[in-house]
This record gives structure tokens, sequence and C-alpha cells, in this order.
């Protein structure tokens, strides 16, 4: 079995047969571009729908950005909704032309579009939109072929052992012929190296060549092999429970989050009010919630709830609130980013380490900067539309446990990415 290429973005060794004295291209703007029509004919807005809990396209832009490869990232698009989306998970829209938006119309033009109104680009990255397993250390390695080794085109395939026959017309008594085995030397799996076929989880090209010669592979062409694990593919419906099994186990979940902000009313509770007879209000925790909360701590999470100026009823439980939770509590104001922004800089934080849950239209700033956010299955659009992720449980009922989860999903993921970053420089 050929041993599949694997190397370290900090490595700057040559592969491939490439001469050392091959000088790097100069790298320029490079760009990554999603693809995503409105007009998806086998599942609708497929490019939004939600996977595990994230929208299909968050999966890759999340790859591209934390990449840290990029001058900038795009989403090519003709919907508003999709638009929404990508804003909100930090891309910048190209808004195709009606003329690029046909059910005829290629990626190749698009991207050439894309080209025409941004001069500035000498690289570009077309991902699919539809590979949510792709881990940005796939994209730095590719990149570097161009970037350091001279390539003009690198795109993305997977190993298979599979072996092929030529197809014959139905009726027409022809036998069919072997295409790359021969019978009677049939090779066990561990005999054969397989063949490589295109995933098309991403293309690379340079400018010249999508411009001026109307191709993304061709000049000084090479791939990048990723692992079978990694290459989903979406297609049809019946994909997306065996994909959404695949990207929870194999999908990149983030760089991990050290810090989370939680609103009480709506998401810790129901939002509810109780009056007795005695004259104490009171309001309900679900342990499952709880529960949660404590789980993020002990794995190094620090959690702070936010419970709102005007919510007197909660702020006068606040003690027992830190006792049942043991969480530190945080009075914060109309625009709750006021309040939590001198937090996340006084311990020196990006908005990408932070994880945010809430449940209004007020908190969609803050939605839509952190790293990770979340909102209950009842909340509001406003916020719904600003959140990275929805819970399947509304709130008060296990919705901060269900974001709790993947939080922690997303850190362990995190954890295991980074040590198999250390293994394969080590073995390199």
């Amino acid at each position: 079995m050929a041993a599949q290429e694997k190397r370290s973005f900090e490595d700057n060794m040559l592969v491939d047969g490439i001469s050392s004295s091959k000088k790097p291209r100069s790298n320029g703007h490079v760009a990554a571009l999603i693809l995503a029509r409105g007009g998806s004919k086998g599942i609708p807005l497929k490019n939004i729908k939600l996977l595990a809990g994230v929208p299909l396209i968050g999966w890759v832009l999340r790859a591209a950005i934390d990449s840290d490869m990029f001058d900038s990232v795009w989403v090519s698009t003709d919907h508003d909704e999709i638009e929404r989306v990508a804003k909100s998970w930090g891309a910048k829209v190209h808004r195709r032309s009606n003329g690029v938006s046909r059910d005829c119309s290629t990626s190749l033009e698009t991207i050439q579009e894309f080209l025409k109104e941004n001069p500035d680009v000498s690289v570009v990255c077309n991902i699919q939109a539809t590979s949510p397993c792709l881990h940005p250390s796939h994209l730095q390695e590719a990149l570097k072929k161009i970037t350091e080794e001279g390539y003009d085109s690198v795109f993305s395939v997977v190993r298979r052992h599979q072996f092929r026959w030529k197809e014959v017309k139905k009726g027409s008594g022809e036998c069919t012929q072997p295409q790359n085995l021969n019978p009677a030397k049939r090779p066990r799996r561990q005999d054969w190296d397989g063949e490589l076929y295109e995933n098309g989880s991403f293309y690379f090209a340079t400018r010249d060549l999508i411009v001026n010669k109307g191709r993304l592979q061709g000049g000084r062409v090479t791939y990048f092999e990723m692992e079978p694990q990694h290459s989903v593919d979406i297609d049809v419906d019946i994909d997306w429970p065996v994909a959404e099994q695949r990207v929870l186990r194999y999908g990149y979940f983030g760089r991990g989050v050290s810090l989370m902000f939680c609103k009480v009313s709506g998401c810790l509770t129901d939002g509810r009010v109780f009056l007795s007879m005695s004259g104490e209000d009171t309001v309900s925790l679900h342990t499952r919630d709880a529960t949660g909360l404590r789980m993020l701590q002990k794995d190094d999470v620090e959690v702070v709830l936010l419970v709102s100026e005007d919510d007197l009823v909660t702020q006068s439980l606040r003690n027992k609130l830190k006792e049942m939770t043991g969480c530190k509590l945080m009075v914060v104001g109309e625009e709750p980013l006021k309040d939590v922004q001198s937090v996340v800089e006084t311990k020196k934080l990006d908005w990408k380490d932070v994880a945010y849950m809430g449940n209004d239209a007020a908190d969609a700033s803050c939605l839509s900067l952190a790293g990770l956010s979340a909102v209950p299955a009842d909340a509001p659009a406003a916020a719904a539309q600003a959140a990275k992720y929805t819970c399947e449980h509304v709130g008060g009922l296990g919705a901060v446990r269900d974001f709790a989860e993947h939080v922690l999903l997303q850190k362990e993921q995190a954890k295991a990415q980074m040590k198999q970053d250390r293994i394969d420089r080590n073995n390199f």
C-alpha cells in the first residue's frame, strides 16, 4: 500500500519530485470561495440545512476561516437567506448575477465572474459546501503546493479500492471487460494501492489558469489526498443521516472555547415567573441544564450567566443560582454586547475563543461574533438567524445541556486534531 502523503503546515521540505531550486510563487491575495446557489434541485436550500445542529455551509466556513491561510473568505450566492447565514459565519458575500445563477451555469463561470469583480485575487480556492468533514489542515497543506512549490492548480482526491468493469448496453449480448484488474490475478486489498478519485472537496487554481485558460485544473497540476473518513459529499436527502453521524465523528469543530456566556431567562429557564400566595416569586431550573453547566466547568470552560437588568426576580435569586450551578452571574443592559465585550477584552480573548447562548434579538450581535453560539429550539427568528447552532430542546427544558454537549464535543475534537497533527509531524 502506498503511504498516504502527510505533511505538517510548518514543514518546508519539498515533495512530488519538485527540485529544491524551484522558486515559490508570490502569494498575492488568496481567497476562499464557496458556491452556494439557492436553487438546489436535490434538497431545497441544502447549503443552509442544519447538519448536526450547524448549517451545512457553516462546517466548511469554519474550516476555511480557522486555517488562517486566506486573505478573504467568500460565499457566492443568489439567495438572501444563504447570504445572511454566510455573513453570520464571518464570510463576505459575492452576489452572483442572474447569468451565472441558472441551472445550466457552471462553477467555472461563477468563479470567473467573481475574479472579474475582485481583480486583486491571484489564487482562489473553490470549496464545496457539501463537504462538511473538511479540516483546516487539508487547506493549509494543499495551498502550500501553490504558494511554495509553484503548482498552478491543486485538487482533493480520495483513495478507493474498487474494481471497475466496462459497462455494456442492456440486451446487446456483449460481454463486460475488466478496466483495472486481471481477474486471473485478482489482488488482495493490502497488495493493491487502489486508485485516486476526485472527491470534490476543494479546487485551488491561479487567476491566470481560470481567467485566461478557462480551466480549474491545468498547468502544473497536482492533487492532495484526503483520508476516506473526511471525504463526505452530500448529494441526496438519504445521505443526510449518514453524513450527520460522520460529521459528528470526523468533522472540524473549531479550536475549542474557554469562556461561555449564557442568558438565564429563556435559555437556562423558560422565562416564566411563578407567583405564590406567600408573595414569593420563583423560576424553574431543569437539573439537566444545571448538570450541563457543571460539565463545562469540569472541562475548564468558565461559564458566566447573564441576567437582564430588568429581570428583578432572577436577580433576587442570584445567590441560589450561583449555588446550584457554580457559575458567576453578571447583570447586563439592553445590549449585552456592551457589557460582555469588556470581559472578553479583560481576559485577552478573541471572540473565536468564546461561546454564547442567547434567545433574543438583543443577543444577535454576540451570537454572530462568538466562535460558538446557540439558541434554544423556541428562540425567535431574530436570534436564531444569528446563531451558529440550534438546540433540540426549548429554553428551560434541556437546551443548555444540548449546547454544553456541543461545546464539549468541539473541544474534544479540537484536542484530538492537535494530537493527530503532532503524530503526523513526528512521523513525517
